[in-house]
């Protein structure tokens, strides 16, 4: 049975969701950046130009700014998460800024109200110089990604450094930049239709979803450190301490073999019912490899398994009794291994068939009850 994992930072619902940060947060951003935009569509009506061409120039500028400084702060990440455990310590770091700024953004803790990045000198000092020197819509666009001093543009490049990947770093500020473009590129009509207290409600659903995307970073940091306190591997926990399970897999006496498939954004299955002591034979069948699943980190079992299109068999020995957590390389896409103590019952016939599993305990249906819930939700 697989397990019903939090959602990750890969899926369309999570690019939703970043377009739509994006698009609340630009409430924001029209204060700071809407005059900047007003100034070329005014030079533009001076030279007699539409300002349709202007816009879409701006737009492109900005959005190839912020997916190329996202790029940056993800292969920063990657550079300094050298180890899995960096790399869940920076997750797990830029999981807790997230919450923080979400919760800044509710303005519920006065003591929260400058919880922010200082933007230095140098940078705001050189983004003033170029912004008076340029005039053109695309120059502008470009400045646009440095304007660190922008609260939700720092908390984008905090998730992009947290995702350790340059691509993915690229993806949530690709998305999040898109989201800003439609109030930004029509803010005279489109803020003329709301009202003055519509603004600080928008702002404030916005930290909620900051929050939540905070949650699920946080929570992929404690998957890739193994720290055994992520979400999957409570439930496996949980599930074990409820109904203890015997091993579910075809072995024998000396061994026992596990057979599971690579697919775009899941294992299947990801979960393993293992004998302690018993060597094991790990057949992964890689279909559907991508950034995000081509490798597969055990940290308790010290095993780096970087996939190859095809088939590939990978052997260890459980040695100790409990929940043994694994993921894809970047926390994304978890598994557990659940190492019993249990023996299974000796047999005279070699073409027996597999014993049938125990009837359910009324824990296990409440349990089973709880994770198909959970993923009719991520659905």
């Amino acid at each position: 049975m697989d397990h019903a994992g939090m959602p990750d930072l890969t899926g369309d619902l999570n690019f939703g969701l970043l377009f739509l940060i994006g698009f609340l947060t630009s409430f924001h951003c029209v204060g700071m950046c809407g005059p900047l935009i007003l100034g070329y569509i005014a030079k533009n009506a001076k030279a007699g130009q539409h300002s349709h061409t202007a816009h879409l120039l701006y737009g492109v500028g900005k959005t190839l700014s912020y997916t190329s400084i996202g790029a940056l702060f993800g292969a920063f990440g990657a550079i300094v998460a050298f180890t899995p455990f960096t790399q869940g310590a920076i997750g797990v770091a830029a999981g807790c800024f997230l919450v923080l700024f979400g919760v800044h953004m509710l303005e519920i803790f006065p003591a929260l109200h400058h919880f922010q990045f200082k933007t230095p000198g140098f940078v705001m000092r050189f983004v003033g110089k170029e912004y008076r020197k340029h005039s053109n819509p695309f120059v502008i666009g470009l400045l646009n990604g440095l304007m660190i001093i922008c609260g939700p543009l720092q908390a984008m490049y905090v998730m992009a450094a947290g995702s350790g990947s340059w691509s993915q770093g690229a993806a949530i500020l690709l998305f999040f930049g898109l989201g800003t473009l439609p109030l930004l590129m029509g803010f005279g009509f489109l803020t003329s239709l709301l009202s003055a207290n519509l603004t600080p409600k928008l702002l404030k659903a916005s930290g909620l979803i900051v929050m939540a995307l905070g949650v699920i970073m946080f929570n992929r940091g404690l998957s890739v450190t193994a720290s055994g306190w992520d979400f999957n591997t409570v439930v496996a926990r949980v599930s074990l301490e409820f109904a203890p399970t015997g091993s579910e897999n075809p072995s024998c006496d000396n061994e026992q073999t596990i057979h599971m498939e690579v697919l775009k954004s899941r294992f299947a299955p990801n979960k393993f019912t293992l004998r302690k002591g018993v060597p094991v034979k790990w057949v992964i069948d890689a279909k559907e490899l991508n950034e995000c699943n081509k490798e597969i980190v055990v940290p308790d079992y010290g095993l780096n398994i970087k996939l190859q299109k095809g088939s590939q068999v990978v052997e260890f020995t459980p040695k100790e009794a409990g929940v043994v957590p694994w993921s894809c390389w970047m926390g994304m896409i978890p598994g557990t291994f659940i190492v019993v103590e249990e023996t299974p019952p000796p047999t005279t016939d070699s073409a027996a068939p597999a014993a049938v599993a125990p009837e359910e305990t009324a824990a296990q249906r409440l349990l089973h009850q709880f994770r198909e819930q959970w993923q009719k939700v991520l659905d």
